[in-house]
């Protein structure tokens, strides 16, 4: 069945060589020469890994800071109380509470973009987990969103760490910038992500860990990166 497609998708397309492995830098200058649509769109790395999603000890987790930040304004909500709440809210998040949130939560509320929680939080934080949980909110100390560091916390994410996490197809999938974000900036980006996806290497992993990496944008088609140059075995 025939997909529709735009004729600035179409007209990408035929820009992009499907037999060529681009090396990182090459597949960015590339996607730059694209069309663009009336918005700034968002740069994704998406990985194919070796691994077995359905074994509990190959699960690929974690997070990265990106040097040049991910261009996107994020919304923080942290249940915390006292002195955390009060640091929380000093770094900049918009949404900081405890039973108040928890209640708001249940109720719908998923206004936020991370959610950060205080150790002594997550008692009733865990009931969240069937609202939160599909859409990748819940706090986890693996993604440095469980701590007593509430102000640490906020200000990592709002500076541009993003976090990443097998999917149920054995991929991951990466923000690295915005299409405005200039070249120099979204190289040193998604190094930054491929040499932290390469370190969460579960070592029950056998063989390849990288199998693919595709650039893209978010209405673009894709650019199949070269894995040569990165520890990908």
């Amino acid at each position: 069945m025939a997909t529709n497609r735009s004729k600035r998708y179409e007209a990408a397309a035929k820009l992009v060589d499907s037999k060529k492995q681009y090396p990182l830098a090459e597949a960015i200058d590339t996607l730059k020469t694209f069309p663009a649509p009336k918005f700034d769109q968002t740069v994704t790395l998406s990985f194919h890994l070796g691994v077995d999603p359905k074994q509990s000890d190959q699960m690929v987790r974690g997070t990265c800071p990106l040097p040049n930040g991910s261009g996107k304004q994020v919304r923080v909500l942290v249940f915390a109380t006292g002195a955390a709440a009060t640091a929380a809210r000093d770094a900049g998040a918009e949404f900081v509470g405890f039973e108040d949130m928890v209640k708001k939560c249940q109720e719908g509320f998923q206004d936020f973009d991370v959610a950060v929680a205080t150790p002594a939080a997550m008692s009733e934080v865990r009931k969240l987990g069937k609202v939160l949980g599909p859409r990748g909110l819940m706090p986890n100390p693996k993604a440095g969103t469980v701590t007593d560091d509430t102000a640490k916390a906020v200000k990592e994410v709002k500076a541009g760490r993003v976090e990443f996490k097998l999917d149920k197809n054995g991929n991951v999938s990466v923000p690295v910038g915005k299409a405005s974000f200039t070249p120099a900036q979204l190289v040193e980006n998604g190094t930054a992500v491929i040499d932290a996806v390469s370190k969460a290497r579960p070592s029950s992993a056998k063989g390849k860990f990288i199998h693919t990496i595709t650039l893209a944008a978010t209405m673009s088609p894709g650019l199949s990166v070269d894995t040569a140059a990165f520890a990908t075995v």
